[in-house]
Formats: C-alpha cells, sequence, structure tokens
C-alpha cells in the first residue's frame, strides 16, 4: 500500500475530519468529511480557494446532512485499539473510503511528474477532491472550482517538475508496506487500507503489463469509436450518441492514469505475435449491424483486460474501468433492443386502447373491425373486470389478433400477457419496473412503458423497454392527469430518441396535426376509435393521415 506524505496543516485538517462522519461507529473518512477539515485550517490555501467559491461549513452540512460531528469516534490514539494496518502519527483516521482513494489517486496522476515522494498540502488535497469521479468533485465543480486552475496555481505555487519514469525512491517493507525514505520539511506518513498508483513490478514485466494495457485500451477505444458512428449514423439516436461519447471521454480520462508516454515506449507492434494472427469471420461483416455487434464485445473485452492489467499499476484506475464495463454492457443492450423494436415494430403507426365490454362475442367483434381497418397493435386495457373475465377476453383477443399478424398488448398484467400469449406488456411508471417485467413474460415479449418527461423516456431506454408511450399529450376522458407535457414532450423525445414511441393522450383527427408536427409519428389512442358511431372508420381515417412504414434499419 502507498503511503502518502502530508504537511502538518493536511494533518489538522484530517484530525478535525475524522471528527465529522455519517456514523459514530465508521471507521471511514468520507470525501464531504475532508471538506470540513480542510475548511477548519482557514488560512491554507485549500481554504482560502474554497472561501473565494462561497463553499463554507454551513453550505457542506447543508449539502451532506448525514454528517454529524462524532469528536470522541478516536478517543485515544492507540494502534492495538484501532482498525487492522492503522499507520499514523497522531491522526485518529486510517481507513479512508473509496471517494478519497479516487481523490487521492487523481492527484498522483496529476502530481506524476514531480519527483516523488511528493509531500501532499492542502492544495493537493483540494485537487484531488475536485477531479476525481464522485459527488463532491461534482458538487465542487457545480459552484465553480475547477480542477485544471487548481493544478495550475499548485505548478506555480511549487515550481517546474522534475520528471522520473518510475517511483525509484519506494521500496518494500515486510508484510507488503510500501516505505518512502525521509523528505525535507513537517510532513508525516498514514497508510491507507487501499493504496492509489503504486510502484511498477520489475522492468520486463511492467513492460509486458504496459503493452498488455496498450493493446487493450487500443482495442476499447477503437470498439467504442465504431460503436458510436452505428448509433449516430444509422440509428440517428442523440440519446445513446451521447451516452456512448460520454463514456468515450470518460475512458479516456481513465487511460491518462496509464500515461501514453508509457505505452508507446512500450509498444512492440511488429514483434507483436498476435499481429500475424486472424480468423475468417474478421475479414468479413454481413450488414452494419454485424459491425455493431462484434464492436460492442470488442469494447466490452478491452474493458475487461484493460481492468485487470490496470490493477498491476493502479488498483483505482481499475476500478474505475471495471464500472465503465458494466455501463457499456446497460448501452450494449439498449442499443440493441433499439435497432431490434425498430425492426418488429416498422409497420406499427396506428395502436388501439380496448376495454373487454359487456362481452366476449360483442368485444372481439369489434377487434376484428379493428384489424381489417388495418390497426397495427391492440392493447387490451380494463381495471374493472374480475380477473378470470379478463383473461378470457385476452385469449378471445389473441385468437383475432394473431392469424391477422397484428400485435397484442397486455395492460400492466404480465402474468395475464403469459397465460394469453399476448406478445406484449405494457406498464406505467407506478406498475412493474422492466426488469421485473422481463423476469415474467421472458426475453421474446414487447414490452412498453409510460412516459410523461423526456427524463422518464431516457431512463426507459436504459432500462431495456422496447417501445414507449409518450404523454399525456392532451385531455381525455380515459385517465385523469394533474398536468399535460403536451407536443413539447413529443418533440423532445422526437429529436432524440429512436426507440419507437408512441403518442399518447386525447389525441383525435382534430389534433392530430400538432402531433405529426411535432414529430411523433405513431399514436395510441382509446376513445378517438373506439367511442365513434364507427370503430372501423375511425380507424381508417387516422391511418390515412399517418405517415407510412420507417425504412428498415440495418438488419439485427
Amino acid at each position: 500500500m502507498m503511503e502518502y506524505l502530508f504537511t502538518e496543516a493536511v494533518q489538522r485538517a484530517l484530525a478535525e475530519a475524522v471528527t465529522w462522519s455519517s456514523s459514530p461507529t465508521s471507521p471511514e473518512l468520507e470525501a464531504p468529511a475532508l471538506l470540513l477539515g480542510l475548511l477548519a485550517e482557514s488560512e491554507c490555501r485549500a481554504a482560502i480557494v474554497l472561501d473565494t467559491h462561497g463553499v463554507t461549513p454551513e453550505r457542506v452540512l447543508e449539502r451532506w446532512p448525514r454528517l454529524a460531528r462524532h469528536p470522541k469516534r478516536y478517543p485515544a490514539w492507540d494502534p492495538k485499539e484501532c482498525p487492522e494496518n492503522a499507520h499514523s502519527e497522531g491522526i485518529g483516521v486510517t481507513l479512508f473510503a473509496g471517494d478519497i482513494h479516487a481523490s487521492l489517486a487523481e492527484v498522483c496522476h496529476r502530481m506524476s511528474g514531480y519527483q516523488w515522494p511528493l509531500v501532499l498540502a492542502t492544495e493537493h488535497l483540494l485537487l484531488g477532491l475536485a477531479s476525481a469521479e464522485h459527488e463532491v468533485s461534482a458538487w465542487l465543480g457545480d459552484l465553480g472550482v475547477d480542477a485544471d486552475e487548481i493544478e495550475e496555481a499548485i505548478r506555480q505555487w511549487h515550481g517546474p517538475e522534475s520528471v522520473v519514469k518510475d517511483w525509484p525512491s519506494l521500496t518494500r517493507k515486510p508484510g507488503g508496506m510500501l516505505s518512502t525514505p525521509a523528505s525535507p520539511g513537517p510532513a508525516h506518513a498514514i497508510s491507507p487500507e487501499q493504496g492509489g498508483p503504486r510502484p511498477g513490478p520489475a522492468c520486463h514485466d511492467r513492460m509486458a503489463t504496459l503493452r498488455a494495457i496498450d493493446a487493450a485500451a487500443n482495442r476499447a477505444q477503437e470498439g467504442l469509436r465504431v460503436v458510436e458512428d452505428y448509433v449516430r449514423f444509422a440509428l440517428d439516436d442523440r440519446h445513446l450518441t451521447g451516452h456512448l461519447k460520454q463514456l468515450r471521454h470518460e475512458l479516456a480520462q481513465v487511460l491518462k492514469s496509464y500515461p501514453l508516454a508509457d505505452r508507446l515506449a512500450a509498444r512492440e507492434t511488429q514483434a507483436d505475435v498476435g499481429t500475424v494472427l486472424s480468423s475468417p469471420t474478421e475479414a468479413y461483416r454481413r450488414d452494419a449491424a454485424g459491425v455493431l455487434s462484434a464492436n460492442f464485445i470488442r469494447l466490452q473485452e478491452g474493458l475487461r483486460s484493460l481492468e485487470e492489467f490496470g490493477k498491476v499499476l493502479d488498483e483505482a484506475a481499475a476500478a474505475r474501468l471495471k464500472q465503465l464495463r458494466y455501463r457499456a454492457y446497460t448501452l450494449h443492450r439498449a442499443v440493441q433492443i433499439t435497432t431490434s423494436s425498430l425492426n418488429r415494430l416498422r409497420h406499427a403507426r396506428l395502436y388501439v386502447l380496448l376495454d373487454g365490454g359487456p362481452s366476449t362475442d360483442g368485444f372481439a367483434a369489434v377487434a376484428r373491425a379493428l384489424v381489417e381497418a388495418g390497426v397495427h397493435a391492440i392493447q387490451l386495457r380494463d381495471k374493472q373486470l374480475e380477473d378470470r373475465v379478463l383473461l378470457e377476453r385476452a385469449r378471445a383477443l389473441h385468437a383475432v389478433l394473431r392469424p391477422a399478424g397484428v400485435l397484442f398488448l397486455m395492460n400492466d398484467r404480465p402474468d395475464l400477457a403469459v397465460l394469453a400469449s399476448a406478445d406484449g406488456v405494457h406498464v406505467g411508471q407506478e406498475e412493474l419496473a422492466v426488469k421485473d417485467v422481463r423476469a415474467i413474460v421472458g426475453p421474446k415479449a414487447l414490452i412498453g412503458v409510460s412516459t410523461h418527461s423526456i427524463e422518464q423516456a431516457r431512463q426507459a431506454v436504459l432500462d431495456g423497454a422496447d417501445y414507449l408511450g409518450v404523454g399525456p399529450t392532451f385531455p381525455s376522458g380515459t385517465k385523469q392527469f394533474d398536468a399535460f407535457p403536451g407536443p413539447e414532450l413529443l418533440r423532445a423525445v422526437a429529436a432524440e430518441i429512436r426507440l419507437p414511441a408512441f403518442a399518447i393522450g386525447g389525441i383525435t383527427a382534430d389534433n392530430l396535426p400538432q402531433v405529426l408536427e411535432a414529430g411523433m409519428g405513431r399514436i395510441a389512442v382509446g376513445q378517438a376509435v373506439t367511442h365513434a358511431a364507427d370503430p372501423a372508420a375511425a380507424a381508417r381515417a387516422l391511418l390515412a393521415r399517418l405517415p407510412g412504414p420507417w425504412p428498415a434499419p440495418p438488419a439485427e
């Protein structure tokens, strides 16, 4: 583990910080508490910078009300009574929470050009808090605390850097601890439970590790760029393109923990045995969707390899790579479902919500009339019928729709959807989550989600929904709402989300032009069709004004 050298001002700040905690029994020092510790040293550079941005103890406690003062959390410094691996010079803290580990890792990365060991002052800790990826850094960023400006100020305060290629001043003590030679100035060492960047392995092994990291980094970045290009140009999906772009930028930031200069020095493309190995599938892609699939796999494999080899040189960076890999999995699902749903729902433009009616025969007759009129999807939505009767209607609807190739969706009830062999189920914001519905209906069924804001629509895409219901657009007699996001929400969804979306809520032949003008070419209606004197004629009139089938996206 890394031993960090701290100035006396930092030691006093840490001593103050450990009196604040979200739990009196927690042994970990958290980043918000460290902010309070730095502010307590009112004459230090960190406190002065924070003061210029309006950061006060009161604002910190307002932002993190869970923090409470526990001055007796460490009543006496006794190594025998403190957690294992506790080492300090009078500082009652030994275990750093993950946010402080990330902050210290950022400091080590940004200050890597200085001769090691570096004595960390309050400004270094503030730099780490402002540049790592956690809630404190995000909050400081919102207040205008800029990590790059702090870093530039530190370089002015401490003079030009002295570049070193490794950590030669560190030696390993028995038991795996790391020791640094004494450095000038009043400073003491503290050993966290888990270190940030640490000295590399032997030279040959380090070069091999760097080669593996370099290759994996190239693989992940190249794969991610190809995936982003597909989503941008083939799907034209601004929402998912934004997520992929953010992932690409964060990957580039993490890779700074493994400096490009070192990676290039270790790179041996001409001597790499892997460059002459290939398989027949590498030279062939069936279509653009095949390019997408191959490069999502390439991205995930690259991230995994990066994570594993990265642990050798920087555990904190490897942990961040792990989280990026998990996000890549989520985005893979969202992109794949968007592509699949665009194909499955390519012809679906008119979606009718139908209640169970007073009799099964009458219900089936209405369904047949709608099928003959050309309706593309029918949802059985009835809150009044008993379960047995509702299941009877569902099975009757399946018998009418399946031979005609019209989609059958069940409202809110994934259990009845399975029993009636429905094509899918639709749920609202208060019903079961997509994850739970999927566990019931299986991988093939469609899952639709009602969304009432752009944030809900974005989340439904990431949750794995196959299509969206967007509204309510206008007041209707079917369902009551306190607010109506209206055509503006349709416009927002149409502008950034390609997952099939149906405008819903009070849509009629009269207000349909507003829906189309907002960029929404799919609609879901209830009473506009079912309460019409001639439901089939009303359906045909709406269909005549809707756009034709969309061009098929790249094949799955």
